[in-house]
C-alpha cells in the first residue's frame, strides 16, 4: 500500500533519471495520470502508455533526455500527507523566473500555476518541476 502516491511517482521519475532508463513502470491512478498529462503537455516526459501486467494496471513512462542529459533538473513535491499546503491565485509565483512550473490540483482539475492564474484558481500545490 502506498501512502503517497505522487511522491512514489517523482521517486520514480528522479531515480530512472538517475539511472539513465529511457522507461519506467509505475502503479495506475487518475492523479498520476492528471499529472502526467500536465509533464508531457510542458515537455518534460515523452509520453506515457497505461499497459496491464499481470493483472494489474501500470503506466509505463518515456522519459526525456537532451544531449544525454534528463529535461527534468529538479522535481521537488510540495504538498505531503502530513503538511499540505494550499496557494490562492494571488499567491502562485513563477518558478525560477517562469522557466520551471509548479503543478497545482484545483477544482477544475490537475493544471500548471500559468494555467491556473489564467482560470483565477488556486488550490493545493503537488510540486515543482524545473
Amino acid at each position: 500500500m502506498i501512502i503517497d502516491p505522487i511522491g512514489d511517482l517523482i521517486t520514480r521519475i528522479r531515480n530512472g533519471q538517475l539511472r539513465r532508463t529511457a522507461k519506467i513502470k509505475s502503479p495506475n491512478s487518475r492523479l498520476r495520470v492528471r499529472l502526467l498529462d500536465v509533464l508531457q503537455a510542458e515537455g518534460f516526459i515523452r509520453g506515457y502508455a497505461e499497459v496491464e501486467e499481470k493483472g494489474l494496471k501500470q503506466i509505463e513512462i518515456e522519459l526525456k533526455y537532451h544531449e544525454g542529459r534528463p529535461v527534468i533538473r529538479e522535481l521537488k513535491r510540495v504538498s505531503t500527507p502530513g503538511r499540505r499546503v494550499y496557494a490562492s491565485v494571488t499567491e502562485l509565483k513563477p518558478h525560477y523566473q517562469g522557466l520551471g512550473v509548479s503543478i497545482v490540483s484545483t477544482p477544475q482539475g490537475v493544471m500548471t500555476d500559468t494555467a491556473a492564474r489564467e482560470k483565477n484558481v488556486g488550490g493545493e500545490v503537488l510540486c515543482q518541476v524545473f
